[in-house]
């Protein structure tokens, strides 16, 4: 049984897979997200969607850093990755634009004041601010906070993002086919619409990449931060503390708490380019989050086989998670991106001007 199993989480989801297998699939099977008839508008050209995802357990390393540091802005790049999880996925059927958040804390209020909360909702609008600069509308609703200390032992960072949008503008993946190349996008590095230097974590995984990563000593001394009925041997196993610096080549030396707390890169204003400019140049769009670069298996209209044989290097995070764990590479690369998590399916004739869209962005990409 793989370390990450061990912990009580599973990178391929089966259990929730299966809880849901007799819900209705939607309007297109391939499709990175589910899409519906237009219940709102009842127009039969266009669609309806809903989406609902969050940071997960990366908001835990947000409490242990800020507990540790006292550096309260590490809070607004939870509210990213509650928001990126999903409009990155919405990214991926096509959407780019008018779309609507609500967002869902959870809290301890014992363990988290009202700062904390109000530096995450300040930051989910200074993000959304920062979107529309690049035409993504993205319209913040209010939400739910709930103060839960019975249910969560620090706090849930979680969204809900839905769109009204034309089926023409739709990608469903059904047009992927044999011979189409796959164009994908660096998750790390620092795009021109990044303040610094982003490891390329992403949102997925981040249970074992804290537990490999850091000191048994946050076990001791923040009990709250985990399980208490997971085994000792699988907890807070790693050699680091948060604040231990890490050489990056080419950027400036960072810590060990900011590779891992990178704010979940959005790729909303490369997606606005593509989704308007070449729009059909793309046969399909997956978003390499939960189940790491085997995610686009389960989006493929046919049973193709894919090959992947001209992967990023993986970031500087990833080789310290691995030599920290001990994973093997099989394992790695079904948990995290390990380099890359926006996927395009594209022609040969498109794919040069798919990744100079990219560099216009400060984004690397490659045919992958």
């Amino acid at each position: 049984m793989s370390l990450y199993s061990k912990r009580g989480v599973s990178a391929q989801k089966e259990e929730v897979h299966k809880a849901t297998e007799k819900l209705d699939q939607g309007l297109y099977a391939h499709a990175f997200c589910k899409i519906y008839p237009d219940y709102l508008g009842n127009d039969a050209n266009w669609v309806n969607l809903m989406h609902a995802d969050g940071a997960g357990t990366k908001s835990i390393l947000a409490f242990l850093y800020w507990k540790e540091t006292g550096n309260i802005d590490v809070w607004k790049g939870i509210a990213q990755d509650a928001i990126v999880m999903n409009i990155d996925d919405l990214l991926c059927v096509g959407i780019h634009d008018n779309l609507l958040f609500s967002s869902t804390i959870d809290r301890n209020k014992r363990l988290i004041p009202g700062e904390v909360l109000e530096a995450i909702i300040s930051g989910t609008q200074e993000f959304f601010d920062e979107m529309k600069t690049y035409g993504v509308g993205i319209h913040y609703l209010g939400g739910e906070t709930a103060d839960v200390g019975d249910v969560v032992r620090s706090i849930a960072v979680n969204g809900t993002m839905t769109a009204r949008w034309p089926k023409k503008k739709l990608i469903t993946n059904d047009l992927i086919k044999a011979g189409d190349l796959i164009v994908g996008f660096a998750s790390a590095g620092q795009a021109s619409y990044e303040t610094a230097y982003n490891s390329g974590i992403g949102s997925n995984g981040l249970t074992s990449a804290r537990h490999d990563a850091l000191h048994k000593e946050y076990a001791r001394q923040f009990p709250e931060s985990f399980d208490t009925g997971l085994p000792e041997e699988v907890v807070y196993i790693g050699p680091n503390r948060l604040t231990d610096m890490v050489e990056v080549a080419g950027y400036a030396a960072t810590d060990v708490g900011h590779l891992l707390l990178s704010p979940t890169r959005t790729y909303a204003p490369l997606m606005k380019i593509l989704l308007e400019e070449h729009f059909e140049a793309i046969h399909g769009l997956v978003h390499c989050s939960g189940g790491g670069q085997t995610k686009c298996l389960k989006y493929l209209p046919a049973p193709f086989r894919i090959i992947k044989d001209n992967l990023f290097e993986p970031p500087v995070v990833f080789d310290l998670l691995k030599n920290a764990s001990g994973s093997d590479w099989r394992e790695m690369y079904q948990v995290f991106n390990m380099g890359h998590r926006l996927e395009v399916f594209t022609t040969e004739a498109a794919a040069s001007a798919l990744i100079a869209a990219g560099e216009s962005l400060g984004l690397q990409g490659k045919v992958v």
